[in-house]
């Protein structure tokens, strides 16, 4: 990894986490009368055209053909797991407070940390256990 792309992926995670928090307002807005699931199915066509436009536009469509069986599947897994996410954040936002509904959904940061330990053996380091222990707590106190 050059010094370029070395810390670039930081600028990328601050990006998502700009527009996650303006996914969160506007949907908020947005889902106002709207079924949860309609609203989904909505963001959704939004997201797919998007994405496709952009494997497009960059001609990596092409790459198709090279991904293998396991990368299919995961891939697959992956996407159910997103819709069964925003099926029901979309849900709880239509019920509930953003400022309520959005630090349980972040705490999918944990889980996903507690997940890479288990699942993909990264290593378990002091920080990330009180970073955890940290976000759970802060969790909490948002939601009492």
């Amino acid at each position: 990894m050059n010094q370029t792309t070395g810390s670039l992926w930081v600028v990328y995670a601050l990006l998502s986490a700009l527009f996650a928090a303006l996914t969160s307002i506007l949907a908020k807005i947005g889902i106002n009368g709207v079924d949860s699931n309609l609203a989904t199915a909505i963001r959704t066509v939004v997201v797919l055209v998007m994405a496709w436009g952009l494997v497009f536009m960059t001609g990596v469509q092409k790459q198709i053909s090279n991904i293998g069986v396991r990368s299919w599947l995961f891939l697959v897994l992956s996407g159910i797991a997103t819709g069964l996410s925003w099926l029901f954040y979309y849900r709880a936002l239509q019920m509930g407070d953003a400022s309520r509904v959005v630090p349980i959904d972040k705490s999918s940061v944990v889980i996903s940390m507690v997940l890479a330990f288990v699942v993909l053996k990264e290593q378990l380091t002091w920080q990330s256990i009180v970073g955890g222990l940290l976000i759970t707590a802060g969790t909490f106190v948002l939601i009492l």
